[in-house]
């Protein structure tokens, strides 16, 4: 049975300046930057060479974040600016390390932790003959999101769930608030398609909408109070 009073959990944010790349890419830069550094890494189950580390959540297909998080294991103790130092040293030049701090070992992964996302949209929305505010939208009793099958069917899906709030910030952006339901997360593309009228192809993998960018600014932990903070 592991100790883990002796286990140190450290949790790096970091951004990656290179936006066309695949979740695997993403975990063997990390992965490859840790050993590298030569901190004392506790093992990982399923290779006792490679560093136990929680990466997550994975970012949806054609979005771009800000902030991505791993949690790091340490067998032995190394403070927090001493790890980030041994890490930048060592991290392909595409990779910020934005900040890295000690978490408790009994506080959950980030994958578990994120109650909310929130992402910023950048597009031409005056292109499109829109009828409400994204406020006025996003702020309505249901928020159908329609999917079109190959052979003419579609399908509605209630989205209302997951918004938490909505907010023009500019003729060309808007920042959507995302919560979490029972695990599941809502892809950005497709609320923004909602909203603009668009109906998603059901077979097409990684759907977006054209000439819109959509960034993961940060995800967010909700205390007792329901507030959401920064993680």
């Amino acid at each position: 049975m592991i100790n883990t009073s002796k286990i140190y959990k450290m949790r790096i944010v970091f951004r990656l300046s290179q936006k066309e790349r695949k979740p695997s890419f993403v975990f063997n830069a990390v992965r490859k930057m840790i050993l590298a550094s030569t901190l004392p890494f506790e093992p990982a189950r399923v290779n006792k060479s490679w560093p136990r580390f929680s990466y997550g959540p994975a970012l949806p297909v054609g979005v771009d974040a800000l902030r991505e998080y791993v949690d790091v294991y340490l067998v032995s103790f190394v403070p927090a600016d001493e790890v980030k130092r041994r890490l930048e040293e060592v991290k392909p030049p595409m990779l910020e390390i934005i900040e890295v701090q000690r978490v408790p070992y009994a506080l959950p992964s980030v994958q578990n932790l994120a109650a909310a996302v929130r992402y910023l949209v950048k597009g031409n929305f005056k292109s499109f003959a829109l009828e409400q505010t994204v406020e006025n939208y996003f702020n309505a009793a249901r928020i159908e999101v329609v999917y079109r099958a190959e052979n003419g069917c579609t399908m509605a899906v209630n989205a209302k769930p997951y918004i938490l709030e909505a907010h023009t910030l500019s003729a060309e952006e808007i920042r959507l608030t995302l919560g979490c339901v029972d695990g599941k997360w809502f892809p950005p593309q497709e609320l923004v398609a909602s909203y603009l009228g668009i109906e998603i192809p059901r077979e097409q993998e990684g759907f977006t909408v054209e000439g819109f960018s959509f960034i993961r600014e940060g995800l967010y932990w909700k205390d007792s109070q329901g507030l959401l903070h920064l993680i």
